[in-house]
């Protein structure tokens, strides 16, 4: 039996430009140490491009119904050939982090990346004090795989991050 979602995923467009600030900005303090999503239209034309490109795909998690921006999921560096894999990145939006309409995302975006897309492995970095980016990995079935040193510059600092991964045939 397939349950109906409340969310459903698609690529960001130009025209998401006005939603996607006001998201931003009511998540300041959402984001503040993980991420830092475009603030400047320059900066969100760059990223559309990038996140509709074959190496990138992007994601934007909308809330049925009202069409709200609940998050941003992300398909980076994806590596054809013997990987067939990707790095994963994502982020909520204020006021619907901590419902459980990420997870949904996740989920959608992962069917996509291993049979639309034919991905075998995704790889998330997530710093060891980011327990909601943590809980959402392990509640989607990705399982922890190592810890890197210094391993991504967020805010102007290296940070420590742990190494979670997926494989096709987990799901």
């Amino acid at each position: 039996m397939l349950l109906k979602t409340q969310v459903t995923i698609r690529p960001p467009t130009l025209r998401d430009w006005p939603a996607f600030q006001a998201a931003v900005r009511q998540s300041r303090a959402l984001h503040y140490s993980w991420v830092a999503p475009p603030k400047t239209r320059v900066k969100f034309e760059a990223y559309v491009k990038r996140m509709n490109s074959d190496s990138h795909r992007g994601f934007l998690v909308i809330l049925r119904g009202s069409g709200d921006l609940v998050g941003a999921i992300h398909l980076n560096h994806i590596i054809p050939g013997a990987l067939q894999g990707a790095f994963l990145g994502y982020y909520a939006f204020a006021p619907h982090a901590g419902k459980g309409l990420m997870r949904e995302g996740m989920r959608l975006v992962l069917k996509h990346a291993f049979e639309k897309l034919k991905l075998h492995r995704l790889e998330a970095n997530i710093q060891p004090k980011n327990h909601a980016s943590l809980r959402l990995v392990q509640s989607c079935g990705f399982e922890r795989e190592g810890f890197s040193r210094r391993y991504l510059k967020v805010g102007g600092r290296w940070r420590d991050h742990e190494r979670w991964a997926i494989l096709a045939e987990d799901l």
